[in-house]
């Protein structure tokens, strides 16, 4: 099962576009935890998180940088967290790489073959060459950054080009068009953020059947129904909107878990109340004079 239909699977089987980010701060972690080795309580965490929420989730999305920084046993504690995710949901890794050459199949190797997941968040600014190593994995999701959730994204992506027929674009359209090139194994994705939701709807009209990670909805502000409606396809799919902070962080008692049920369940619900409008029937035949 290549990374399209694992998530398609799961996605149908949970009812669900809601992807559970894990970014494990050790100074936010609830007030149980805090007494316990760092090390120990961001597994315990994590853990704690990942059981509660499975219910409610299409994917998990671990971000390596908050597991990299806590130093040499960072990636011993990763590689425990991401054994407790359930074999049927996809693991995306968040670690935006992007390099050349020897380089680049060293960072696809180590997240495929060494860690196991399904999918990572890659850079394509260096262009082809620089993706190529992870593409290869044919199984595997490459989900590439393309409109980014942050306020300076504006700063390049939205720069004006021409293009070879002389009409004049975002940058972010170019990319999403060039990546269109690039799918030549059904296992391409884009990195489109809830915060610029007029710029999803054309990004989705650009690249109809990709999956698009859509991060931002939450503490960044996206705003979580028009997300929903301009990330999806046509069948109401092949959106997965990440959330973070306001999910890990939703309580800091003893609860912590349960909080954090209780907030996927809410945002679950609400982007399948979001998605009724597409994947409601049309009745025909049923108009009266």
């Amino acid at each position: 099962m290549n990374f399209l239909d694992k998530l398609l699977t799961a996605s149908r089987q949970q009812n669900s576009l809601l992807c559970v980010g894990l970014d494990p701060e050790p100074g936010r972690l609830p007030a149980a935890l805090r007494d316990l080795p760092v090390e120990q309580a961001i597994v315990q965490f994590c853990h704690a998180i990942i059981e509660a929420t499975t219910p409610y989730v299409c994917a998990f999305k671990p971000n390596i940088a908050f597991f990299e920084v806590l130093g040499p046993q960072g990636i011993y504690v990763f590689q425990e967290v991401i054994r407790t995710i359930p074999a049927h949901l996809p693991v995306i890794v968040d670690a935006k790489r992007g390099d050349l050459g020897n380089t680049a199949r060293n960072y696809a190797a180590a997240v495929f073959d060494i860690y196991g997941c399904d999918a990572v968040t890659v850079n394509p600014y260096l262009g082809y060459d620089s993706v190529a190593p992870f593409l290869a994995y044919r199984d595997k999701g490459v989900i590439l950054l393309c409109r980014t959730s942050n306020p300076s994204a504006r700063d390049f992506q939205d720069l004006p080009i021409q293009g070879d027929d002389g009409q004049v674009r975002p940058l972010y359209e170019f990319v999403a068009r060039r990546i269109q090139t690039w799918n030549e194994f059904d296992n391409c994705g884009l990195v489109v953020g809830a915060t610029y939701p007029q710029e999803l709807t054309t990004i989705r009209a650009i690249c109809p059947t990709m999956p698009i990670l859509i991060p931002g909805v939450g503490a960044q502000g996206g705003d979580l129904e028009a997300s929903v409606k301009a990330g999806v396809d046509a069948q109401g799919e092949r959106a997965i909107l990440a959330v973070s902070r306001s999910i890990l962080y939703a309580g800091s008692g003893s609860d912590f878990a349960e909080m954090a049920a209780a907030e996927a369940r809410m945002l679950r619900n609400r982007m399948n109340e979001a998605r009724r409008f597409i994947l409601k029937p049309v009745k025909l035949g049923t108009s009266k004079r």
